[in-house]
């Protein structure tokens, strides 16, 4: 397996990596892979349909019946000038 160094890692980033990698129960080393892998896979990150991804964060929630809006019938076209 390869290695790299990440030089200039400013306080903040690496404080937030610290925090990732702790609510997930993995050293830092450990969260950067992850976070790195999952960047770089084709289809990860960033891919598919945001309406199913949004269903299923809050699916959980339960759904929310809305009641039927009355509509008036469609409106005949303007005539446009020729």
């Amino acid at each position: 397996m390869a290695s790299i160094t990440v030089r200039r890692l400013d306080t903040d980033t690496k404080a937030r990596l610290r925090i990732r990698a702790a609510r997930h129960g993995r050293s830092m080393e450990q969260e950067a892979r992850e976070i790195l892998k999952v960047a770089l896979t084709p289809g990860g990150a960033g891919r598919g349909n945001l309406a199913e991804s949004i269903r299923a964060r809050f699916a959980g929630l339960g759904g929310v019946d809305l009641p039927d809006v009355p509509r008036d019938p469609l409106r005949k076209p303007p005539k446009l000038p020729r």
